[in-house]
C-alpha cells in the first residue's frame, strides 16, 4: 500500500525543508504519495499545493492580526482536508501559528500521526510552547543539536536531523572570481546586503540598510554592493535599492534559476549585512562574515523583547556558542550602529571564520543529507 503523506509549509524556508524531506521520503519509499501546501521546491518534488503558500508568509504579532480571519479559514480548510485524506502521517513545517493549529484540529477529530519539522525556539522564549504542542504533536524533527532534550522533556519524540544548509552546494573560489569579473567588480571589496524575503521585511529594513550602506561606502569608497532578491519580491527590492551607494548589483532569481549566480555572490562577498533568519547559516556555509540587523512592528518588538530568554538571535552565535556575529535588533537597528558593526567585521573577520566552520560541523556537515535523515526519522517512528 502506498505511503500517504500530507505535508504543509508556510514560507520559503519551510518550502526548502519540505523539498529536501520529500526527496528523502521518495528515496526511501518510492511509493509515497503527497498532498498538502507548499512552494516551488515542494512542488518540484511532486506536490500539487492546495493553495498559494504565500498566503501564510506573515511574521510578527501585529502583522498577523489584519489577516487573522483569513488565516483562521485556511486553518479549518487545511485540517478538514487532512482528516478527509486520512494520510499515514501529517508533517507540518515551521510556521507554528498556522501549522500547530492545523495539527490541533486534526487531532481533535482523528488519530492521524502528526510530525512537526523545526522545533519551536523554547530555549529562546515562550518555554511553555513545548508542553502545549505535545498535546497534538507526536514527533519533532529538530534542526539544531541542542533542541531534542527540550522536546523530549515535554513528552514528544524528537530527532536531531541536521540543517539542510550543510548539504547545499557552495560556490568555489573560481566561481566567485568569475562573478566578480562578470560584474566588473574586480578586486574591490564587496558588501552583500540581504534585507529579507518578505515584503513587510523589505519595506521596513531597506530604508535603514540603504542609509547604512551610504555610511559604509563613504568610509570605503571602493566598496561594491550586491543584493540577492527573493523571487516573490525581486521587483520590490530593485525599486527599494535605486539610488543606493556602491553601484548595487541586483541578483534576480528570474535570470538565476539554478541559484549559481547567488552562490557565487555569497562566496565573493567579503562581508554581509543581513536580516535575521536562516540566511545566517547560508552565509556561514559560504564562509562569509556577517552583521545581522532586524526590526519589526513596534508592538511586536516590545512584546517579543520582554519574552526573550537569550542574548542573541543569530544561529551562528547560538550553535557555535560564541557571540562573534554583531547584531542590531529592534531599537539598535539604526544606520549608524549597523555601519559601525560592518566596519568592525571587515577589519577583523577571523573570529567569525572559526565560528562559522564550527557551526557547520555541529549542524552535520559531511554526514548524511539532513533531508534523508529527516525522512528516515519519520519512517522509523510510523
Amino acid at each position: 500500500m502506498a505511503l500517504k503523506v500530507f505535508i504543509v509549509a508556510g514560507e520559503p524556508s519551510g518550502d526548502k525543508l519540505g523539498g529536501a524531506l520529500m526527496s528523502g521520503l521518495k528515496a526511501e519509499r518510492p511509493d509515497v504519495a503527497f498532498d498538502g501546501i507548499g512552494g516551488p521546491q515542494m512542488m518540484a518534488q511532486g506536490l500539487n499545493s492546495r493553495f498559494d503558500m504565500s498566503e501564510l508568509s506573515v511574521m510578527g504579532i501585529a502583522e498577523i492580526l489584519p489577516k487573522y480571519r483569513h488565516l483562521k479559514r485556511r486553518i479549518a480548510q487545511t485540517a478538514d482536508a487532512v482528516v478527509e485524506a486520512a494520510p499515514d502521517v501529517l508533517i507540518t513545517i515551521d510556521s507554528p501559528d498556522f501549522c500547530l493549529r492545523v495539527a490541533r484540529r486534526v487531532k481533535e477529530t482523528s488519530a492521524v500521526r502528526c510530525v512537526h519539522y523545526v522545533a519551536p525556539t523554547v530555549w529562546a522564549w515562550r518555554a511553555g510552547r513545548a508542553a502545549r504542542m505535545a498535546r497534538w504533536i507526536d514527533q519533532v524533527l529538530a534542526l539544531l543539536p541542542f533542541e531534542p532534550p527540550y522536546m523530549q522533556a515535554a513528552g514528544m519524540d524528537c530527532d536531531f536531523v541536521g540543517h539542510p544548509v550543510v548539504a547545499e552546494p557552495v560556490a568555489s573560489d573560481v566561481q566567485a572570481q568569475k562573478f566578480r569579473a562578470g560584474q566588473g567588480i574586480g578586486d574591490a571589496p564587496v558588501l552583500m546586503v540581504l534585507p529579507g524575503s518578505r515584503r513587510s521585511e523589505v519595506a521596513r529594513l531597506a530604508p535603514v540598510f540603504g542609509t547604512a550602506v551610504s555610511n559604509i561606502v563613504a568610509a570605503h569608497p571602493s566598496l561594491r554592493i550586491v543584493v540577492p532578491a527573493a523571487a516573490p519580491i525581486a521587483d520590490m527590492v530593485r525599486e527599494a535599492t535605486q539610488g543606493w551607494a556602491g553601484a548595487p548589483v541586483i541578483i534576480d532569481p528570474a535570470v538565476d534559476a539554478g541559484g549559481e549566480v547567488k552562490r557565487a555572490a555569497f562566496r565573493a562577498a567579503d562581508v554581509a549585512l543581513a536580516a535575521s533568519g536562516t540566511v545566517s547559516l547560508e552565509l556561514a556555509a559560504s564562509g562569509t562574515p556577517m552583521v545581522i540587523a532586524y526590526d519589526m512592528n513596534w508592538l511586536s518588538r516590545v512584546i517579543i523583547a520582554r519574552m526573550l530568554k537569550v542574548d542573541t538571535v543569530t544561529l551562528v552565535n547560538l550553535v557555535s556558542q560564541t557571540r562573534v556575529v554583531p547584531e542590531f535588533i529592534g531599537r539598535h537597528c539604526v544606520p549608524d550602529e549597523i555601519a559601525a558593526g560592518v566596519a568592525q567585521v571587515m577589519a577583523a573577520p577571523q573570529a567569525q571564520n572559526d565560528a562559522m566552520a564550527l557551526t557547520m560541523t555541529r549542524l552535520g556537515q559531511g554526514g548524511e543529507a539532513p533531508g534523508l535523515r529527516a525522512a528516515k526519522a519519520v519512517l522509523a517512528r510510523l
